[in-house]
């Protein structure tokens, strides 16, 4: 059987969806399984070895579709499930299975803060799709693939962040999920164990305010690293601190001790770090941490986010004290 998965973007839904592609490759002896994304995400699923064939969304819709007719498909399935991704089953005329984004639940959660989200993480809503074919979640979490080329050697890194260090991830792709930069050079100055700063090329300049700080203790990685070099220095830290975006599910992929900071988002959406029952039930102690301002009557005010507080105030984050996150940081590195 021939399958096409779908979705578009962005890194983090896109690791997210790597236990479906497992389960059907294991599961289902004549899995054949195909994969359509955005070009910006190819490398995020190159390596996976679940993965038959990748096919890339061009610009020019038409020509892709025309591409994805001559592989003769005998499932779609649609993770992604927007006017974009009706148009392709449409055009496809194949027996398609899609998840339910649940938009008018969060709808009513962002703008009425009324709570009708099922208490099911988005991961086990994509593996829905895939139970007219008898196949079950097998447990094992995220799968995330560095090709050897790229992962990072000691070299690469500071001297003085050899012996182990602590990864956090200071970008988001909205502001209003970053905790802020003075708040995290007050971590940085304050937690006795060396940093190393990551985020991508528009985090850079922040970056290197938070580094600052103490220039030896805290090494500023933003932008220096592909995607992929930038998981495996995830791969290699002590434990991770993050906003809710891409690396956060990555390094939950690799099992590290994760400190989630949440701002405009909330866990409730069904994005927080996913393990999998096996790892949960041989971990003596929960794998991460969620901290966020509960009870705030603005809160959640988006599903995604926004390039700045919409009230001013910015209190979802602001009123994350630090001593908190060092706190839970400590207990990580004992």
């Amino acid at each position: 059987m021939k399958f096409l998965i779908v979705r578009f973007s962005s890194i983090g839904d896109i690791v997210l969806t790597t236990p479906v592609i497992r389960c059907l490759k294991k599961q289902v002896v004549t899995a054949e399984v195909h994969y359509l994304t955005k070009p910006a995400f190819h490398q995020v699923l190159a390596a996976n070895p679940y993965i038959d064939k990748c096919h890339l969304l061009g610009e020019n819709i038409n020509a892709t579709l025309e591409a994805l007719k001559q592989e003769d498909f005998d499932y779609v399935i649609d993770l992604h499930h927007n006017l974009r991704t009706w148009r392709l089953k449409r055009a496809l005329g194949k027996k398609a299975f899609s998840f339910p984004k649940l938009n008018i639940e969060k709808w009513l959660l962002t703008r009425f803060k009324i709570n009708k989200l099922p208490p099911v993480h988005i991961v086990d809503r994509y593996l829905q799709t895939l139970q007219a074919f008898g196949i079950k979640n097998d447990g094992t979490g995220l799968d995330y693939f560095i090709p050897p080329h790229q992962e990072i050697s000691l070299s690469d890194i500071p001297a003085s962040h050899h012996a182990g260090y602590i990864g956090i991830v200071i970008g988001a792709t909205y502001a209003t999920k970053r905790y802020p930069v003075h708040k995290l050079k007050e971590f940085c100055e304050k937690i006795n164990h060396p940093v190393i700063l990551l985020g991508g090329k528009e985090d850079f300049e922040r970056g290197r305010e938070i580094a600052s700080v103490d220039p030896v203790k805290v090494y500023n990685a933003c932008g220096k690293f592909s995607l992929n070099e930038s998981a495996d220095i995830v791969r290699q830290a002590r434990s991770i601190i993050s906003n809710d975006t891409g690396l956060m599910h990555i390094a939950a992929a690799f099992k590290k001790k994760i400190i989630s900071l949440w701002g405009n988002t909330v866990p409730e959406f069904g994005m927080y770090p996913y393990y999998g029952a096996n790892y949960l039930s041989h971990s003596e102690q929960p794998p991460f941490s969620v901290l966020e301002v509960k009870g705030l009557s603005c809160r959640p005010c988006s599903k995604i986010g926004y390039n700045k507080c919409p009230l001013g105030h910015f209190k979802c984050m602001e009123n994350i004290e630090v001593e908190e996150v060092l706190k839970a940081q400590q207990e990580y590195l004992k």
